[in-house]
């Protein structure tokens, strides 16, 4: 066999996984340690013990890579949820976010304010996470329907996410506070709940 036949039946291992995770939860820290702007990929790689050339083969920009490690990282499987009631639905979805509330929302801020001047990651943000979880909130919503909870889809549901998501990252800045559990189960129960019942 030649050199170069050997050459080509090389293969590296896949990346396992466990390891994948690794990397994004190194892609998260960099990222609330220096910001979205100072973020590279030289960076992730010495928090990760990696080399660039593993992190390019993953993920082929650095929007791609944080929208990865937002999705493999992010706190609830809110398409898993189902507790046969679209309130319950809602409580058990801010039940398991409100634990995370003070890291992600300066994460999120961060983020917001670079997604103003880079459309590659708004882009990998809709992607990845946005329009996914986009769609799992209208289930919760199909779901109360099909149950009879609600007459027909409220026309409220296209402002579903954006309510929930402002609930999570407004409060500090109107009130000082993160948005813990039981803010956010009044705004469920206050906001949510009656606009999405008033057909």
């Amino acid at each position: 066999m030649s050199a170069d036949a050997r050459k080509t039946t090389v293969r590296r291992p896949r990346m396992t996984p466990e390891r994948e995770l690794e990397l994004l939860v190194a892609t998260l820290d960099v990222l609330r340690e220096d910001g979205y702007e100072a973020l590279t990929m030289d960076a992730v790689a010495a928090k990760a013990r990696c080399s660039k050339a593993t992190l390019y083969r993953q993920w082929q920009t650095k929007p791609e890579m944080i929208a990865a490690a937002l999705y493999a990282t992010r706190p609830v499987r809110v398409n898993e949820i189902d507790t046969g009631s679209l309130r319950g639905d809602l409580m058990l979805l801010v039940e398991q976010v409100a634990p995370r509330a003070q890291q992600d929302t300066a994460l999120f801020t961060a983020l917001g304010h670079a997604a103003l001047s880079d459309p590659a990651l708004v882009r990998a943000l809709r992607e990845s996470v946005i329009d996914p979880e986009t769609a799992n909130l209208t289930a919760f919503v199909d779901r109360a329907v099909a149950r009879g909870e609600l007459a027909a889809r409220p026309a409220a549901l296209a402002f579903l996410p954006q309510l929930l998501f402002s609930s999570l990252h407004t409060r500090p800045l109107f009130q000082n506070a993160v948005a813990d559990y039981d803010y956010l189960v009044g705004f469920i129960d206050d906001v949510v709940m009656p606009v999405l019942l008033h057909t």
